[in-house]
C-alpha cells in the first residue's frame, strides 16, 4: 500500500513485502491506462491541469513507471521533464525558474522525472548548496506547491522506494544488458555509497513538505508490477476526482456535417443528438 496521506511517510516504516502476480497485473494495468485515457480527454475540453512529480532511488523504476503511464496518453499535451543537474543558465538563477518554466498549461499532463525537491535531496546530500539555501528551501517549496494549487493544478508527489539488496540487483542487470547499460552511471554507485544520508534528507523532505493538500506517497518498488499498479493508482485517483470523466460528444454542428458526408445509420446520429441535448 501507499503511505498514509494524513501522516508524513518514512522510509523506514514502508513494508517493502507486497508482490502482484502477472495476470492481475495486466488487467489491473488494462484498466488503469483506459482511465487515464479518460482523463486527458477530460482535461482536453475542461481546461484542468495536473503536474506529477516522481522520485526515488536510482533504479527505483520510474522509467517504466513513465512508459505505462504515457502509453494510452497523446503526447500533444502530455509531457515529460526529465530533470538533471542544471546547465549554466539555470545554476545563476533561482532554483525553481527552470520547473515554472516547463509547468503544464490549460488542458495538460506534466510529470517531472525528479523535481525542484532536488534541492533538500541531492544538493543536500552532495552539499552543491551551502546549508542555509537548502534550508530555506523547505517553506519555498511548499510555497509553490500551494502556489500551484491555488492556479488549479492537480498535484501528485510519489516517491519509489527500494531496499539496497533490489538496487544491487538491478544495477548488474543493467550491466548484463546491452540495452540497458546507458542508465547504469558513475553516480549511481556514488549515490548508493551515500544511502544513510539520503534516507535522513528524504525523510526531513517527507516531514517538512508533505501536506494534507499535496502529500507525499510512498510506493514500495522492490517488485515493478506492484509499483506500476500503486503507483497509477494514486495518480488516477487524484486526476480524476470530482471530475466527469464521460467522453465529450461532438456538437450539432459536427453532428450535422458527419450526417451529410458519412454513411452512417441515422439511429447513431440521432442517439448522439439526444445525449446533448
Amino acid at each position: 500500500m501507499t503511505s498514509c496521506p494524513g501522516d508524513p511517510p518514512r522510509l523506514g516504516a514502508t513494508d517493502m513485502s507486497a508482490r502482484l502476480g502477472m495476470k492481475p497485473y495486466n488487467a489491473a494495468l488494462k484498466e488503469l491506462q483506459r482511465g487515464l485515457k479518460a482523463i486527458q480527454q477530460a482535461y482536453l475540453s475542461s481546461g484542468h491541469k495536473a503536474v506529477i512529480v516522481l522520485e526515488g532511488w536510482d533504479a527505483a523504476g520510474k522509467g517504466g513507471l513513465i512508459r505505462r503511464m504515457s502509453a494510452p496518453l497523446d503526447p500533444r499535451s502530455f509531457k515529460v521533464w526529465p530533470i538533471g543537474a542544471p546547465g549554466d543558465y539555470y545554476r545563476d538563477r533561482h532554483y525553481l525558474l527552470r520547473f515554472m518554466e516547463r509547468l503544464p498549461p490549460n488542458g495538460a499532463i506534466a510529470v517531472f522525472d525528479r523535481s525542484w525537491c532536488g534541492r533538500v535531496l541531492v544538493e543536500r546530500v552532495e552539499a552543491l548548496t551551502p546549508e542555509r539555501r537548502w534550508r530555506m528551501a523547505y517553506d519555498e517549496i511548499r510555497d509553490f506547491e500551494r502556489m500551484l494549487l491555488g492556479d488549479g493544478t492537480r498535484l501528485v508527489k510519489l516517491f519509489l522506494h527500494i531496499t539496497p539488496d533490489v538496487q544491487l540487483d538491478r544495477f548488474e542487470e543493467r550491466l548484463r544488458d546491452p540495452l540497458k547499460r546507458w542508465k547504469l552511471t558513475y553516480e549511481d554507485f556514488r549515490n548508493r555509497a551515500k544511502w544513510d544520508a539520503y534516507i535522513e534528507a528524504t525523510d526531513e523532505m517527507f516531514a517538512r513538505t508533505s501536506t494534507e493538500a499535496a502529500p507525499w506517497r510512498v510506493i514500495p518498488a522492490n517488485d515493478k508490477r506492484h509499483a506500476r499498479i500503486e503507483a497509477l493508482r494514486s495518480i488516477v485517483h487524484v486526476l480524476s476526482d470530482g471530475i466527469p470523466l464521460e467522453p465529450v460528444l461532438p456538437d450539432d454542428k459536427v453532428l450535422d456535417a458527419a450526417d451529410r458526408v458519412l454513411n452512417v445509420e441515422e439511429d447513431l446520429i440521432a442517439s448522439l443528438r439526444g445525449r446533448t441535448e
